[in-house]
Order: C-alpha cells, then sequence, then structure tokens
C-alpha cells in the first residue's frame, strides 16, 4: 500500500478523536503497517469541530498529517462543509446520511450511522464505531478482523459487546450498500468537487 489518507470529521463528542485512534490502532498494532495519527479539535467540550487523521503507508511516513485525503468521512454536516474541500481526485467521501443533507459530490456515500445507533443498537453514542465498520467494509484499508481487534481493545470495560454490534452493524451497512439494497441518496448540490 502507497501512503493512504483518512480525514474522520465530525463534532465534539461525537467520537471522532476516538474513532481515528482505532482507526491507526488497527492499522498499526494489528496489521503491522506504518502509520500516523493526528487529531484537532475546538475548545468547545461538545459541539465544536473535530478531526482526526490517519496516514497509513507500507513505507515510512514523511509526513504526519493528510495533505491530499483519499477518504473523508463527515459526521454531520458542517464537517461535510468544512473537511471535504481538499480530497484527492477519485478520491471516496462517506457521510453519516442522517445528519448530512447536502452532499458536495453526487459520488459520496450516504449511510444513516446516527440513525442505525440509535434504532438498532439503543445507543447514539456508537455511531462513530459504526461508522468505522463501513469505512473498512467499503475502502477495505483495514481487515474488519483487525478493527474489531482495535475496537475491543478501546472500548470502555462493559460496552465490548455494544461495540462489537456496532461494528457489525456499520459492516452490514456498508454490504447492504455496495450489493445495492441500499438506495444512494443524490443531493442537487454542486457537483464541481473534483472526486
Amino acid at each position: 500500500m502507497e501512503r493512504y489518507e483518512v480525514r474522520l470529521s465530525g463534532s465534539g463528542g461525537q467520537g471522532i478523536i476516538v474513532a481515528g485512534i482505532i482507526l491507526a490502532e488497527a492499522a498499526g498494532i494489528y496489521e503491522g503497517k506504518e502509520v500516523c495519527q493526528t487529531q484537532a479539535y475546538g475548545p468547545e467540550a461538545r459541539g465544536g469541530a473535530s478531526k482526526a487523521e490517519v496516514v497509513i503507508s507500507d513505507a515510512e511516513i514523511d509526513y504526519p498529517k493528510a495533505i491530499k485525503p483519499d477518504l473523508v468521512l463527515a459526521m454531520n454536516q458542517k464537517a461535510c462543509d468544512s473537511y471535504c474541500y481538499d480530497l484527492k481526485p477519485g478520491g471516496l467521501i462517506i457521510v453519516d446520511g442522517t445528519l448530512v443533507k447536502d452532499l458536495p459530490t453526487a459520488r459520496a456515500i450516504a449511510l444513516p450511522f446516527t440513525q442505525i445507533a440509535r434504532q438498532e443498537l439503543g445507543r447514539e453514542m456508537v455511531a462513530n464505531i459504526v461508522a468505522l465498520g463501513a469505512l473498512a467494509k467499503i475502502s477495505g484499508i483495514v481487515a474488519v478482523e483487525s478493527l474489531e481487534k482495535a475496537v475491543l481493545a478501546r472500548v470502555p470495560a462493559g460496552t465490548e459487546e455494544l461495540n462489537r454490534r456496532a461494528l457489525a452493524a456499520g459492516v452490514g451497512a456498508a454490504a447492504e450498500f455496495l450489493v445495492g439494497k441500499l438506495p444512494q441518496r443524490v443531493s442537487s448540490a454542486d457537483n464541481s468537487l473534483e472526486v
């Protein structure tokens, strides 16, 4: 694998930083790849902008931040508007369709992570883990098995089964999307973003 850059974005309280750490650990600890994870967030405990970037490579990483992300995950509309601008040509945008209504391109993939977490798992707080499962299934950047190990090693004691189910729900939603069972939402937004 050449350098692969992932940007996870959302708001404080959505678990974006934890998701970035889990993704980095899945790639680095469980798959033996070179990895670098950075994060940025506003001063607010909840509601402020939050992003985590993960760079994954088979070779040594010479710069730790995303230059032109291969994949951007946006967990809300503000994150989608703010963090999809420098996507690599041919890159992938995955958004939480529960909270993102205006897509930057018709090629963005919208899956309802928050709705799945709320309705299927009864806990909206695991939407980040649902999103990680979908991201892994769609992109193939890490094996789902490696991601599950990283999730179970990182989440608070007593929440392992909930998080295992959240990861599986995300993988399942992505699998359904990939075989065309879920409709892909297309907005009338300006499709001039180069992807």
